[in-house]
């Protein structure tokens, strides 16, 4: 089997690839994130993550490289990392009472052959009527100026929604577990 290569410097992809219990590395890809003129939401997650695994098959001959990337949509809008408080809290207030949704990419490369799977795995989150005090505790609280729609799920963040839905709640952090199982089985690797 080829050796596992995660194309991400993100400690939440980490953590969650660590859940397998399988043998990896990490590396940082370099590559430009900026959107495409007139490229859908799906088209740049899912062009990123290619894009993340890609960018590292040279450096990483004969491994797996798995790329992700992840895609916050509000109103047909994509919404980035927030990287300061205020801006943060501009977007938790946007979001207030909306469904955003989460596009969430996975690319498995064979750096190899050249061969990969790739796969978006959407996630609805339906985000409470959040009033200002709210929102401004929890900006301080949870300091999620990495993270898409500037909430972390795995902490605090739930507590700013009314319901989610979709197939992985693992996609919404970063990293959709069971697109990736269902990939490394396909390469041939034996979870669990």
């Amino acid at each position: 089997m080829l050796p596992l290569l995660l194309a991400s410097s993100s400690p939440y992809r980490r953590a969650l690839l660590e859940r397998l219990h399988l043998p990896f590395s990490c590396a940082s890809p370099d590559i430009d994130e900026s959107a495409h003129a007139n490229e859908t939401p799906e088209a740049l997650c899912r062009r990123l993550a290619i894009s993340k695994a890609q960018a590292l098959a040279d450096s990483h001959p004969q491994h797996l490289i798995i790329g992700s990337d992840q895609v916050a949509v509000l109103n047909g809008r994509v919404l980035g990392k927030p990287h300061t408080a205020a801006n943060a809290c501009r977007q938790l207030a946007d979001c207030s009472g909306q469904t955003v949704q989460f596009l969430t990419s996975l690319c498995l490369l064979n750096s190899a052959s050249g061969n990969y799977q790739c796969d978006v795995v959407p996630f609805s989150v339906q985000f409470r009527q959040l009033n200002q005090a709210e929102i401004e505790r929890y900006v301080a609280l949870e300091q999620p100026l990495d993270c898409a729609g500037s909430f972390k799920v795995e902490g605090l963040g739930i507590s700013l929604f009314a319901s989610t839905h979709g197939e992985d709640q693992n996609s919404l952090i970063g990293l959709p577990l069971i697109a990736l199982c269902r990939m490394l089985r396909e390469a041939g690797w034996q979870i669990p």
